[in-house]
């Protein structure tokens, strides 16, 4: 069987010259921006029989520099909204009605989002039957629940890509500026902060396909504007009474997060102009076999990955529990020490999130046709996922990898990964190696 280089040179030949590869370096790191962002400042501290749920940000203020790393979710929305846009574009110009287009967008992210609750839904009674806290369990569901409020939000803003298209990002940023306004600085209600959900995620969404439309093509128009966003989130901290850190800390007065403020906003504007400007190194840097094998592979299954990652944290604190409180799994995370025993709890987390995607990366795909069943109208493959895919490869046909022999799916099948990484896998009778074809989207 060929080696990892072979592969990673098979697959480097069968992505088209004219892939952006840029955008799938930064998914890859926003995807692990976030895990490692949230297995990093999340602690679960047992005592009295339960779990609630703690940060080391509480205890520890000299770690806010974790949360500027790996806060990355700006990155998601700029991606989200290149790729969206470049996606309605060319369904627009196939004559793809615009509801087929983001039915086919949305149908994979609500199966993934329904497989995550029923699972969840389904331990959660178990646990209950065996005399399972229910505190405890409240906090374990809360932390797995958490990150969809990025799924709900992100569908919303695919679903005004045409609105956002036409969107500048100096209009939602003006609106989250007025919205802060009103709460700190005029002394309002806090409920309008709500408002910057939409408006505030909207500002590197409406860049993305502000990008995806021709502007910032050059690496250097993205130096103002991460200039820009770092001097105004200096400012709004410094002079403004801002919490520094961009992620949400238990029992402080005001989150950057939770709802969105100005703040946030202009990092992540900070973020964007940075990934502009690092957009032809990543593209030089994509060149090499290797790196771009384990990018793409990563994209394969990024919602995957996003939506079991904290399943995984939660899954081996909740098992070690019969071991008695174990230093950065269970401990209060209010010295250095639980900082370094948490680092030695990561692998074990990505080992169990690695058997949650080797289950669950599954329902990421289409779905396929069973052998022997009628063919139905081309229009399921194209619009789910054939528009996403042209949209960036833009050719009539595209080489594929096929899956290995430990994967063989049933013959004829076709499976992509998330909406906008369009590496897919084919597999038939007697496939015992890896290897290339060419199929017709």
């Amino acid at each position: 069987m060929p080696g990892p280089r072979a592969l990673a040179r098979a697959l480097d030949a069968a992505t088209p010259p004219d892939r952006d590869r840029s955008l799938d370096a930064l998914r890859a790191v926003a995807i692990l921006g976030v895990v490692l962002g949230h297995w990093l400042v999340t602690a679960l501290v047992a005592g009295d029989g339960t779990l609630r749920g703690a940060s080391p940000l509480q205890h520890m203020p000299w770690l806010t520099p974790l949360s500027w790393t790996f806060q990355t979710l700006a990155l998601f929305f700029f991606v989200g909204g290149v790729c969206g846009a470049r996606s309605h574009a060319s369904a627009r110009a196939r004559g793809i009605a615009y509801r087929a287009w983001l039915g086919g967008r949305l149908r994979r992210l609500g199966r993934l989002v329904l497989v995550v609750l029923a699972v969840w839904a389904a331990v959660c009674g178990t646990a209950l039957a065996c005399g399972a806290d229910p505190g405890a369990l409240r906090t374990l569901v809360g932390l797995v629940v958490s990150p969809l409020w990025f799924l709900l939000v992100f569908a919303a803003l695919t679903a005004a890509t045409p609105l956002a298209v036409r969107t500048h990002p100096l209009v939602p940023l003006a609106v989250v500026a007025a919205v802060d306004a009103v709460r700190f600085g005029l002394g309002g209600p806090s409920w309008p902060g709500w408002i910057n959900v939409a408006a505030g995620w909207l500002v590197p969404y409406a860049l993305g396909a502000a990008c995806a439309r021709g502007r910032f093509a050059r690496g250097r128009s993205g130096l103002p504007l991460f200039a820009g966003g770092v001097a105004a989130t200096v400012a709004l901290v410094l002079f403004c009474g801002y919490p520094a850190a961009m992620v949400g800390v238990p029992g402080a007065a005001v989150s950057n997060l939770n709802p969105p403020t100005l703040a946030a906003v202009t990092f992540g504007l900070a973020q964007c102009g940075l990934a502009l400007m690092l957009r032809a190194p990543l593209r030089r840097a994509m060149r090499r076999p290797l790196l771009w094998a384990a990018v793409a592979l990563a994209n394969l299954s990024a919602m995957t990955v996003f939506l079991w990652h904290q399943t995984a944290m939660t899954a081996v604190t909740a098992a070690a529990l019969a071991a008695g409180p174990l230093p950065g799994l269970h401990t209060a995370p209010d010295r250095p020490g639980w900082v370094a025993a948490r680092l030695l709890w990561l692998p074990l987390f990505a080992a169990v999130l690695l058997v949650l995607r080797r289950l669950f990366v599954r329902f990421e795909r289409p779905r396929t046709r069973p052998p022997g069943q009628p063919a139905r109208k081309a229009r399921t493959w194209r619009e789910t996922a054939g528009s996403e895919r042209k949209s960036l490869w833009r050719r009539p046909s595209v080489p594929v990898l096929t899956a290995p022999a430990s994967r063989v799916l049933p013959t004829g099948s076709i499976c992509s990964s998330d909406d906008d990484h369009h590496v897919a896998y084919r597999t038939g009778p007697g496939v015992s190696v890896p290897s290339l074809r060419r199929v017709r989207t």
